[in-house]
């Protein structure tokens, strides 16, 4: 696994885009302070950039770097959730813009699992996790499901994990306004 991460975070700190195994399904990845790296992720996905992605982090503490004011409500269900939970929030800021959408939220997932929390923490940045798929096709609930034009797609490919064949599912997501307001996206 540590040799994973160590080329991983090298392919992460050169722009690159890399596939990897999540709290969830597997993702594609790249630096999300880095708007190029953003943009091959979005060309490999043929998704409209319009459509914003989420972010990964390791551990709570960093959300302040990365949201401007973060709802009280957000500590309580961050601590309280057995279940990978993704937030909208308000107020992005420090990450590269066209990760942020249109009215300026991004959709950020503290990862408990234990290969991407030790990505996240050794590359000491926000890592963008999208599904590991064209835009438009189901995404794969294991690396097996992974289409080859996504595999060959990306600068480097986790092999920690692949051989695992539990169905994996995607986060819940909720929005979640300054004002403490909860919507939910999706259970």
């Amino acid at each position: 696994m540590q040799q994973d991460i160590k080329k991983a975070c090298e392919v992460l700190r050169n722009g690159g885009i890399i596939l990897y195994p999540t709290d969830t399904i597997w993702g594609i990845g790249c630096d999300a302070t880095n708007e190029e790296a953003v943009k091959k992720i979005y060309a490999l996905k043929q998704r409209d950039d319009s459509k914003s992605m989420l972010v990964l982090l390791d551990n709570p503490v960093k959300l302040q770097h990365y949201v401007s004011d973060v709802p009280e409500i957000a500590w309580d269900l961050i601590e309280l959730t057995d279940k990978p939970l993704t937030i909208i929030y308000e107020g992005a800021r420090n990450i590269a813009t066209n990760l942020i959408a249109d009215d300026g939220t991004i959709g950020i997932r503290i990862t408990d699992e234990l290969f991407s929390r030790e990505l996240c923490k050794q590359f000491r940045k926000p890592i963008v996790s999208t599904s590991a798929n064209i835009s438009g096709t189901p995404s794969p609930a294991r690396f097996s499901q992974v289409k080859r034009e996504i595999r060959e797609g990306v600068d480097y490919v986790v092999t920690h994990r692949q051989k695992e064949q539990a169905e994996a599912k995607s986060s819940s997501i909720i929005r979640l306004s300054r004002n403490g307001t909860i919507q939910i996206i999706r259970k």
